[in-house]
């Protein structure tokens, strides 16, 4: 080999089977809760604050029924929608809890997710930044490591909008506890949380799947299929 020719590239186990069979679970319920939800959406487009809202109660937000393309199912049927609705909203649930559980027994959560105070300063969040605009999300010196941007943008979404997206959605359910819907200011609120809260899980879909792409989806889908990923060869150059 020519002393100057480049290195292969090295392969690092990135994901556990556990923490990989979570992902494509949960990518499953997510897609079929947002389609659900957008027909359940469609049979009252009217979002309101407080307890009570109805066709002549000042809206809050009223958008146009969503097309069936994006729907599930794709015609008009509310009892359909929730019955795909509750099932796979138990899923997340349950599937968000054992990987709290198990995340804390194996210590991937302190290990990897834990935000440190140097995470947050201002100078390393900018060479992050810079970072992500040059397309580079690793770090060299360790692969398997996540920056800060990463580590908020997880943190968030397991830790504060999946249990917002699991609590509201349980404050909704007729004859569940009366209190979670008081802790949310009433029905209607949480209704109206439960759909932000939908769609900032759908930015986080959109912007996850474009750094995928960016990031080269051949790499991050065999690594979160196999749990192996290989370091982009120019680091080896």
């Amino acid at each position: 080999m020519r002393a100057d020719s480049p290195a292969a590239p090295v392969r690092v186990y990135r994901h556990r089977l556990f923490t990989r069979l979570w992902h494509w679970v949960n990518a499953v319920a997510v897609i079929v809760l947002i389609g659900s939800g957008l027909m359940i959406f469609n049979a009252h487009p009217r979002l309101y604050w407080g307890h009570y809202g109805a066709n002549f109660d000042p809206a809050w937000l009223e958008l146009p029924r969503w097309p069936g393309w994006v729907t599930l199912p794709s015609r008009y049927s509310l009892a359909g929608a929730r019955h795909w609705h509750l099932a796979f909203a138990l899923v997340l649930a349950f599937g968000l809890l054992a990987y709290m559980v198990w995340g804390l027994v194996n210590r991937h959560i302190q290990r990897d997710l834990r935000i440190r105070r140097r995470d947050l300063t201002p100078a390393l969040l900018c060479t992050d930044l810079k970072a992500h605009w040059a397309l580079r999300f690793h770090d060299p010196h360790d692969p398997r490591a996540y920056n800060g941007f990463q580590k908020l943008s997880y943190v968030g979404v397991v830790f504060v909008l999946m249990p917002l997206l699991v609590l509201s959605g349980l404050a909704l359910a007729p004859g569940m506890w009366p209190w979670l819907s008081d802790l949310f200011g009433g029905r209607q609120s949480a209704r109206s949380v439960h759909f932000i809260a939908m769609g900032a899980m759908t930015l986080f879909v959109v912007v996850h799947l474009t750094l995928v792409i960016l990031a080269g989806p051949v790499n991050e889908l065999r690594s979160m299929v196999t749990g192996w990923w290989r370091t982009p060869e120019e680091d080896h150059s």
